[in-house]
């Protein structure tokens, strides 16, 4: 039997998916969580052999909680699901060393074979998204740009941003003025905006 741990901040989708997996003979769902923080310690407690994660989570997100299982756990396999396709999310999970992603539109059976081909020590890729990710390229931001990006994006003033990363407000313009002309963006709102859509950030 593959014991599966469920990582899914809406409980209506997480119920939903538990159950579509305990329709199969060989999984079953010993561990559900809400959060990403919650996700290691979980897997920990109920030794599971994969674990499902969704990218959006509070507490943390599911690529960096698929780096934690792969430097805690590397025993234990990782597919991330998510509702957003974008390539750049693509990239990043692997970089964290997920085995498998895939949109969460994808059918059941679909989700259930990833699972089962990950443990056989595949890699499983949504093929329209593999496509769009080696089209795209890899992101042309550095981390320290990202890092900038980030704390752009909840409206943080230059000085907030050159606190919140100890670094001068002179040095945060250099990486926004940067990070604007990489994403070919007018204005850092236009800029947070073009790399959350390529999953950038």
């Amino acid at each position: 039997m593959i014991r599966v741990l469920l990582a899914e901040d809406q409980s209506m989708v997480r119920e939903a998916l538990a159950a579509l997996l305990s329709l199969e003979d060989d999984l079953e769902v010993v561990a559900q969580a809400a959060r990403g923080d919650e996700v290691l310690p979980a897997a920990r407690e109920h030794a599971v052999d994969v674990a499902l994660l969704d990218i959006e989570m509070p507490g943390l997100n599911g690529l960096d909680a698929a780096a934690a299982l792969r430097d805690a756990l590397p025993a234990v396999k990782t597919v991330i699901l998510t509702t957003f396709g974008r390539p750049g999310y693509l990239r990043r999970a692997m970089e964290a060393g997920a085995d498998a992603f895939l949109v969460k539109d994808a059918p059941a059976a679909r989700l259930a074979d990833a699972i089962r081909r990950v443990l056989r020590g595949e890699r499983v890729i949504d093929p329209a998204l593999a496509a769009a990710a080696l089209a795209d390229g890899a992101s042309p931001l550095t981390e320290r740009e990202r890092e900038v990006l980030l704390t752009a994006a909840d409206g943080a003033t230059n000085a907030d941003i050159a606190a919140t990363l100890q670094l001068s407000p002179g040095t945060v313009r250099n990486y926004l003025s940067t990070a604007i002309q990489k994403t070919g963006a007018r204005n850092r709102t236009e800029a947070v905006r073009t790399a959350r859509d390529k999953g950038w950030l």
